[in-house]
């Protein structure tokens, strides 16, 4: 079995591959300081409730766009299943260019969502990613990561309403009823939902005439399905799309070996 861990700024996502399918996917809040005997016990404890034994997990794959978080992930993966992770970055083969001024600027979601995206969809397209950051990945015929666009997260966009503007409080996001809003929280979700429903729709716009060519558009991202309600531009909503590329790009490398300083048996019932 494959362990992927996509360590992202607010989520940390793991999960469990064997060759037919995923056996689980499970969250928790990204905390740089956790220990990897803290992920330890959450993720043994859900391996179990799954029936999925520590000691059939075999390879690792993590992709991480918050560095402080490496290094307890990693002895997770050390100590606790006996396996060397594999660590997404620019320099793997991923089977495609990253058509990028600094290819190592690139954050790893960003080239894993491509990964994923043309094996399974096909090219040219635009992934769009709803996390802390909205991205716009652009995708040749080829696969190529040709450039996109970061702009601030839904969540991120309205803690800075609320900490900017005194008398504008703190909101949930959700799709408003009408778009003009009788009083100030519907007018804010208002402003949020369809403003954001506005700029993927524009954005994906401006990106189609530059490109010159018809473009598909898969969105990923806890907030795609709600952001989907308001809009037809997306052609499929794949909630698993990276980690779907963490499962390829551990196919495309070879297992990094486990030091003998770490080697031991990982837990077992």
């Amino acid at each position: 079995m494959l362990l992927v861990i996509d360590a992202g700024n607010t989520n940390i996502v793991m999960a469990v591959h064997d060759d037919s399918g995923w056996r689980g996917i499970w969250r928790i809040s990204t905390d740089p300081q956790r220990t990897s005997d803290e992920y330890a016990v959450w993720l043994l404890t859900l391996l179990r409730h799954q029936d999925i034994d520590p000691r059939a997990i075999t390879r690792a794959v993590m992709g991480i766009v918050v560095p402080a978080a490496i290094y307890h992930l990693r002895r997770l993966c050390r100590e606790w299943l006996a396996v060397e992770p594999l660590i997404a970055s620019w320099e793997l083969n991923w089977g495609f260019e990253i058509k990028m001024d600094a290819p190592t600027e690139v954050g790893a979601d960003r080239l894993l969502n491509t990964l994923a995206a043309h094996q399974i969809y096909g090219g040219p397209l635009v992934v769009v990613d709803f996390g802390t950051a909205t991205t716009f990945d652009v995708v040749d015929h080829a696969g190529n990561f040709i450039g996109g666009i970061i702009s601030p997260g839904v969540n991120l966009s309205i803690e800075a309403l609320h900490k900017a503007a005194a008398r504008l409080p703190r909101i949930g996001i959700g799709r408003p009823q009408a778009v003009i809003g009788k009083s100030t929280v519907p007018a804010m979700r208002s402003g949020i939902f369809w403003g954001y429903v506005g700029m993927v729709e524009g954005l994906v716009a401006r990106i189609r005439a530059e490109f010159g060519q018809p473009m598909r558009v898969i969105a990923t991202g806890g907030l795609a399905p709600l952001f989907a309600e308001g809009t037809s531009i997306f052609e499929t909503i794949d909630p698993d799309l990276t980690l779907e590329g963490m499962r390829l790009l551990a196919l495309r490398n070879p297992a990094p070996s486990l030091s003998n300083d770490w080697k031991r048996q990982p837990t077992g019932d």
